[in-house]
């Protein structure tokens, strides 16, 4: 099991981030930076905090466990004069600021990224919203069930058959938090250069269409529109799930002529290699029903071991389907440790992902469990100058 140590330190130990976000997108932004050492101070709300904190798993705040790691909490009331006012001295202390009210939610408060770049020149605001800061969708409330279904992500996900498929994840936020962190990096360089902050506008709607914007492209081009296609491919056969005999399933791409090639000598026919159905890319993704139809009842005669021992004795890109009780102690993520297990007060230890990416100078470290609601209120008072009286 890891531990967290506070005395670890990390490339960004010389950068504050003030996140007053809620939710996914902001939080994922921010534990990002955290987790390589910068100082990530979540300004919450009194008695409530993030929302985050009540995505509940049979009464534990699994969510915030994970993505509040690395961070410290500061409990503001920013209804208040002195809840302002300590924000304001909080800023001049920061290199980024994160904030995910709808548009104009800041300057409804008094907080207007050119009032904060006054106090602050060099600062780094990030506006997270569904849909941007500009455009006819500015003031309209986005989470991202609404943009996953308006991307064009819910249409292409899920079979042709059955209706279209949200994520059963908060993806589209995901995403906008790591492309929101990129942008902040992309920032800081800047800012250290030039002494000059700025704005960065993060919707949720572009980062998730970023992913699939090559159909648009595609639509010009063709005039057609992808439609859903299962766990097969629009551009590339073989590519799906497939059935073993003891009803476990395997998946497999052949995304390249080799692969393709090296997957038809696996399953023993070698001649469907001159087949006109299947002798490039083109021609099978034309006949991928028939191509899938042949490997699967090959695979459907073995169980899922058998048939991986004889995918990977050929050299196949074929893998199992797991679920996460499977993947959690596989040989694999335990030889990676791409799953740590943490210290947790209530639980004892907790699961989640390990620090991504891998910098091999300077790595991302654990220095402290997320935090409980205003943990660390009258230290981060105590840091930006107010006296004990004041903070009585």
């Amino acid at each position: 099991m890891k531990d967290f140590d506070q005395n670890r330190t990390g490339p960004l130990h010389d950068v504050r981030v003030i996140d007053m976000s809620r939710l996914v997108a902001g939080n994922m932004l921010s534990v990002y930076l955290a987790d390589f050492g910068a100082d990530v101070i979540k300004v919450e709300r009194p008695g409530v905090g993030d929302d985050l904190r009540h995505w509940r798993e049979q009464g534990h705040d699994i969510y915030w466990k994970v993505y509040g790691r690395n961070k410290r909490s500061m409990v503001l009331d920013l209804k208040s004069e002195a809840g302002l006012d300590d924000f304001k001295a909080l800023i001049a202390t920061a290199q980024v600021l994160i904030e995910n009210f709808v548009p104009g939610g800041l300057e409804k408060m008094g907080l207007s990224p050119e009032s904060l770049l006054t106090i602050n020149p060099a600062l780094l605001v990030v506006r997270v919203s569904g849909w941007g800061q500009t455009g006819p969708y500015r003031d309209k409330p986005g989470f991202g069930t609404l943009v996953e279904a308006m991307s064009g992500f819910a249409h292409l996900n899920g079979f042709a058959d059955k209706p279209p498929a949200l994520p059963p994840l908060a993806l589209a936020d995901m995403i906008a938090g790591i492309y929101g962190a990129a942008g902040v990096l992309t920032a800081l360089r800047v800012a250290e250069k030039t002494g000059q902050g700025q704005v960065i506008d993060l919707s949720l709607f572009e980062p998730i269409f970023s992913v699939i914007s090559s159909e648009a492209a595609k639509y010009q081009a063709t005039g057609t529109v992808s439609m859903r296609a299962g766990n097969q491919s629009s551009h590339t056969a073989p590519r799906n799930l497939y059935r073993c005999q003891d009803e476990f399933y395997i998946s497999m791409s052949g995304s390249m002529q080799a692969m393709a090639m090296q997957i038809l000598d696996a399953i023993g026919r070698p001649e469907l290699k001159q087949d006109p159905r299947f002798i490039d890319n083109d021609a099978r993704v034309k006949n991928r029903t028939a191509l899938d139809k042949i490997i699967a009842e090959f695979v459907g005669a073995r169980t899922q071991a058998e048939n991986l021992a004889i995918f990977e004795k050929a050299g196949v890109t074929a893998g199992p389907v797991f679920s996460v009780a499977e993947l959690i102690d596989h040989p694999y993520v335990l030889g990676r440790e791409a799953i740590v297990h943490l210290p947790d007060e209530s639980l004892g230890k907790v699961p989640m992902h390990n620090i991504v990416p891998r910098l091999s100078q300077t790595p991302g470290q654990f220095r402290r469990p997320a935090p409980k609601l205003g943990e660390h209120t009258i230290e981060i008072l105590k840091e930006i100058g107010r006296s004990p009286d004041t903070i009585a």
